[in-house]
C-alpha cells in the first residue's frame, strides 16, 4: 500500500535532507518540506534549502514557493501538505514528510490544536505587549499557558510568540466553516510514521561549524543583504546577526561566532520539542539509512526493492 506517510526529523544538521533523498528514491516517493523557512524565496542558503540537483533527483514540495515578506502558518502548512499528500498517492507515489519545525509536525498529525478565526483584537493588544515589554516577557506568558509550544519557540521570535498566544488565549468557540482547519493526517485515517535522527551533541556542534562556513563561501551575506530588515522571514536564524554585521555592528569574526552560536541555540531547542514529541522513533545517525527502511516497512508496510542499489548518502554530508 502507498497511503502511508514517513515523516523525517531532526535538529538542525541532522542530515534530514540528504537522508530523505536516498529513501526517497529507494522508495518511490516525493518530498514535502517542513522547514518555517525552506518555504521562503530567494534564501537557499540560509535555510540550508535542496539543491537544483537533490530536487531534480526527487521532487519537492514546499520549498522556495513563497515571498519573504509573506507570513506562513500551522494551518495553511497543514492545508497544504494534505492537498499535496492526497495528489502525491494519486499519482501512485509516495509521501516523505522532512523538515525540522517541530509545531508544523505536531499539527499535520493531529497533536496540538490550531486555532479558527483570527481574533484581530488579541492581536493588537499582544503587539501593544510586545512594545511595552521585552520579548522574553512574552515567551514567559505563553511558557504559563501554553509550556510545549514555548519549548519550540525562541524568546525573541515575537512573531511566533505573539501568534501562539493568540491561539493559547483564544476562547474556545465553534469556527465558522470556511476557517475550519484542514484535516491532519490521524483525522484523514493515513497512517504515518514519525522518525528523528540522533546525531551526539559534539558531532552535531561540528557540522554546525561546517555549514556555517559553507554558507560564508556560498555568499550568505549578500542573500542577508538582499532579503533585508523588512522580510518577515529576515527573523531565521543567522539573518540578524548578518544584518547586523553589515550595519557594521560586528567584525566578521564575531558574526561566524555568532551565527555558530545560534545555531547551536536553536538546534538545542528542536532536541528539547522533539523530546516532547509523541510517538517519535529515534534512530542513530550512522545507522540511519537501514533504520528507515527497517521502520518503514514494519509500520507502513512500505516493501523495499529485492535488488540491493548503491546510495550516495554519507554521515559526514548530512545537511
Amino acid at each position: 500500500m502507498n497511503d502511508g506517510v514517513l515523516i523525517l526529523t531532526g535538529p538542525t544538521a541532522s542530515g534530514k535532507t540528504a537522508l530523505a533523498i536516498e529513501i526517497a528514491e529507494v522508495f518511490g516517493c516525493e518530498i514535502i518540506s517542513a522547514d518555517a523557512r525552506q518555504i521562503y524565496r530567494g534564501m537557499p542558503i540560509g535555510t540550508a534549502a535542496p539543491s537544483e540537483e537533490e530536487c531534480q533527483r526527487v521532487p519537492h514540495h514546499l520549498v522556495g514557493f513563497l515571498d519573504p515578506r509573506e507570513r506562513y502558518s500551522a494551518a495553511r502548512f497543514v492545508k497544504d501538505a494534505t492537498r499535496l499528500i492526497g495528489e502525491i498517492h494519486a499519482r501512485g507515489r509516495r509521501v516523505v514528510v522532512v523538515g525540522g519545525t517541530g509545531f508544523y509536525l505536531r499539527a499535520l498529525c493531529g497533536d496540538v490544536r490550531l486555532g479558527g478565526t483570527v481574533d484581530f483584537g488579541m492581536r493588537e493588544r499582544l503587539a501593544r505587549e510586545a512594545k511595552l515589554h521585552p520579548p522574553e516577557f512574552l515567551h514567559e506568558w505563553l511558557a504559563v499557558r501554553a509550556p510545549a509550544r514555548a519549548q519550540g519557540l525562541a524568546a525573541r521570535d515575537t512573531y511566533r510568540v505573539i501568534r501562539a498566544l493568540e491561539i493559547a488565549l483564544a476562547p474556545r468557540v465553534t469556527s465558522p466553516v470556511d476557517d475550519i482547519p484542514a484535516p491532519t493526517l490521524r483525522e484523514l485515517g493515513l497512517r504515518f510514521v514519525k522518525i528523528a535522527i540522533d546525531v551526539n551533541t559534539e558531532e552535531l556542534d561540528r557540522r554546525i561549524g561546517e555549514r556555517v562556513e559553507t554558507m560564508f563561501a556560498r555568499g550568505f551575506i549578500e542573500e542577508a543583504r538582499r532579503i533585508g530588515r523588512g522580510a518577515v522571514a529576515a527573523d531565521a536564524v543567522g539573518y540578524p546577526q548578518a544584518l547586523a554585521y553589515l550595519d557594521g555592528w560586528s567584525s566578521k569574526a564575531e558574526l561566524d561566532a555568532a551565527l555558530v552560536r545560534a545555531t547551536r541555540r536553536y538546534a538545542k531547542r528542536q532536541r528539547t520539542w522533539l523530546r516532547s514529541e509523541p510517538n517519535l522513533h529515534w534512530v542513530d545517525a550512522a545507522k540511519a539509512y537501514d533504520e528507515l527502511q527497517r521502520i518503514a516497512g514494519d509500520s507502513l508496510g512500505w516493501i523495499c526493492p529485492s535488488e540491493p542499489r548503491s546510495r550516495r548518502y554519507s554521515i559526514d554530508k548530512m545537511w
